[in-house]
């Protein structure tokens, strides 16, 4: 008799395990089944408290409230970017030509600028680019200098340009910047008694600002100094064959 009581006891405690196990699931799916028809309903996904029955759907319904919000935009940090652009020259800034009709500044002259860069960090880039620029003199009549370097730069951003928020990075809007750097490269000179020849652009140096229009696409407007090591701009110059170069360049930078 024990053991036929104890049999019918452990049947009773099966029956009375897998009835509650049914309960289970059944609730699980009932609240699965209506957080999915809240979110599919809802076209902004904005959470409601009291509309979301228990724990499981009010987690995945807010967990789709937060993705798609304004406040909160997916960012994919990219590893490469392409730069490209043109600058006017600033000839107030930057140092006369020495001509045998005296010291002349430059006037009407401009640079255009393609880049190849690496996001090495959310702080730090790497390039490289080349540059073509034509000078132009004021007072002096069908007489230019063309230049084209190879340059290398890095640069430093001030502020990181995304943000990790958990398993969501949040880009920056605006970021500004400085860079470092060096090139090389040749002068051609178009006129009487000029001359022709190499130059070093050391340093390099910039100073500006990033502005995103989009997840991919931003726009980068800087000041750059350059200091020209060579035979001027294409007469000669002082004893140390040196000669400053101030622009101010505007780029537009396509990240991939």
């Amino acid at each position: 008799m024990k053991k036929i009581s104890a049999l019918s006891f452990l049947v009773v405690a099966l029956i009375t395990v897998g009835a509650n196990a049914t309960y289970d699931d059944k609730k699980f799916t009932d609240e699965i089944s209506k957080g999915l028809d809240l979110i599919s309903a809802e076209e902004t996904f904005e959470y409601v408290q009291d509309e979301a029955p228990g724990e499981l759907g009010r987690e995945v319904y807010e967990f789709a409230g937060t993705v798609n919000s304004d406040d909160i935009r997916l960012f994919v940090p990219t590893s490469h970017y392409m730069r490209m652009g043109v600058g006017l020259n600033m000839g107030f800034a930057s140092s006369k030509a020495n001509t045998p009709l005296g010291k002349a500044e430059s006037n009407d002259s401009y640079s255009v600028q393609i880049g190849l860069g690496w996001n090495l960090s959310s702080y730090v880039r790497a390039e490289i680019d080349l540059q073509m620029s034509e000078f132009k003199f004021q007072g002096i009549d069908n007489t230019q200098a063309t230049q084209q370097t190879l340059g290398g730069m890095l640069y430093f951003d001030f502020a990181r340009r995304y943000v990790q928020m958990g398993d969501i990075t949040k880009r920056r809007t605006f970021v500004p910047f400085m860079g470092i750097g060096a090139g090389f490269g040749t002068y051609d000179y178009q006129g009487k008694d000029g001359k022709d020849g190499m130059l070093i652009a050391a340093p390099r140096a910039a100073l500006g600002f990033n502005v995103m229009l989009g997840d991919l696409i931003g726009v980068d407007v800087m000041y750059q100094y350059q200091m020209l090591i060579g035979n001027g701009f294409g007469w000669g110059t002082d004893s140390a064959n040196i000669n400053n170069v101030s622009n101010i360049m505007a780029t537009i930078r396509m990240n991939f």
